[in-house]
């Protein structure tokens, strides 16, 4: 079955990194776009990195850009979300997700999450 399973989250001070991974399972994974999300609690879930399955196109939105960087490894089924300079509004909780399109903004696949808090 399919597995997406999160780890690498923890408790990290303002301006510290973190750095998380997704060990994906259970389908085609070079052939899906993957993203990191965030929903800290009373928000929305959002986007905050993609990959195309090629791993050759990043997207970010403007809230991380500079500071996030999400890469891939196709061999070994993983992607990974580098995480600096991070800030106490970066507290939430970190899902992978994988979909077919690059593009796509709905449904796939989705891990359960780790927690990412930031605080001194």
């Amino acid at each position: 079955q399919v597995q997406l399973v999160e780890s690498g989250g923890g408790l990290v001070q303002p301006g510290g990194s973190l750095r998380l991974s997704c060990a994906a399972s259970g389908f085609a994974f070079s052939s899906y776009a993957m993203s990191w999300y965030r929903q800290a609690p009373g928000k929305e879930r959002e986007s905050v990195a993609r990959v195309r399955s090629d791993g050759g196109s990043t997207m970010y939105p403007s809230s991380v850009k500079g500071r996030f960087t999400i890469s891939r490894d196709n061999d070994k089924n993983m992607v990974y979300l580098q995480m600096n300079m991070l800030k106490p509004e970066d507290t939430a909780v970190y899902l992978c997700n994988a979909r077919p399109g690059y593009f796509s903004e709905s449904g796939g696949y989705w891990g359960q999450g780790t927690q990412v808090t930031v605080s001194a």
